[in-house]
């Protein structure tokens, strides 16, 4: 099994406390950015075809 105290007292001997979480901030950041970004983009053509698909049930 997997000893996370061990895990994290090593990375806490190498000084690097908060290091990681400062990480993934920043991925988790840039993720959100191009997400939001390829929503603008292709939103309203998603929009159309969900529109063309109710359309075509009705």
């Amino acid at each position: 099994m997997i000893d996370f105290k061990k895990i994290f007292a090593q990375q806490n001997e190498e000084g690097e406390e908060g290091q990681g979480l400062v990480e993934y901030a920043l991925i988790l950041f840039l993720v959100a950015v191009v997400v939001i970004g390829i929503l603008i983009v292709l939103g309203p053509k998603v929009g159309s075809v969900f529109s063309s698909i109710t359309k075509g049930l009705s």
